[in-house]
């Protein structure tokens, strides 16, 4: 039941991010010809000034299909739309739901708040999980049309981590739906701190930690490319601001 409910609560968001994010990895490994068309031209800008310079380091990613990939959909792509869906999965809950009435009946329900917390944010973050995974098994898929391979085992390995990264966003709104009753102010302040973490990530150093989504666009060929310790501290934030959620919630009087 409670399963279902939360189901009906997010599916058209999990089925349009689904079929979003699908499309897109489709269009970036279907236009991989034309990018190649156009490479010649960058070495018509002047390598002294800042477009040329950019330009040329922008071709020297897609010299190859790997880099192209790693650069423009685990580098840009995927996690613009991860965490934009994320963040609307985490949209929602008791407070709004109280403002609206429909409380009361989920209160009724013979189980604890925790449950239905804990029942909620698996089911968002589960579909998270898929909508990301699922869009990124489009590349190894689709990449034989234009005479390409990508590996399926680092396609999923590398999503799973930027899933783990989404899983902030996710998490970060799902808190911030227990602290407003409205269901504007927890995406809208969540979308602001994306923005200003992808602003301030551009000034530190790629291999660092503390990194929301890791700068790296190669993708990880193998669990032990994974940078572990960054992945630890996105779970532990994931974790506390979920547990803030429930305890949040157990504070409420509804």
């Amino acid at each position: 039941m409670l399963w279902y409910k939360s189901w009906m609560e997010t599916r058209w968001i999990f089925l349009i991010g689904l079929l979003v994010a699908s499309c897109a990895a489709a269009s970036v490994v279907l236009i991989w010809p034309k990018v190649m068309g156009l490479l010649p031209l960058a070495a018509s800008f002047d390598p002294n000034s800042d477009i040329g310079r950019k330009v040329r380091e922008s071709a020297d990613q897609f010299a190859t299909y790997h880099g192209y990939v790693g650069s423009q959909w685990f580098g840009k792509n995927l996690r613009q739309m991860a965490s934009l869906f994320g963040i609307l999965l985490g949209s929602g809950g008791l407070l709004s739901q109280a403002a609206g009435g429909a409380a009361l009946f989920t209160l009724s329900m013979p189980v604890s708040r925790t449950r239905l917390l804990a029942t909620r944010a698996a089911a968002g973050l589960a579909e998270l999980c898929v909508l990301t995974v699922g869009a990124s098994l489009m590349i190894p898929l689709l990449s034989p049309a234009v005479g390409k391979g990508y590996g399926a085992g680092e396609a999923l390995i590398t999503s799973l981590a930027l899933w783990i990264a989404a899983t902030v966003f996710f998490s970060l709104t799902f808190f911030l739906s227990t602290v407003f009753t409205d269901m504007w102010r927890p995406p809208l302040i969540s979308v602001g701190v994306a923005i200003g973490v992808s602003v301030a990530e551009q000034f530190i150093h790629g291999s660092s930690p503390y990194l929301i989504f890791p700068s790296s666009t190669a993708g990880y060929a193998s669990v032990g490319d994974v940078p572990w310790a960054g992945i630890l501290l996105r779970v532990v934030l994931s974790a506390a601001l979920l547990y803030g959620a429930v305890v949040n919630i157990h504070r409420r009087d509804f």
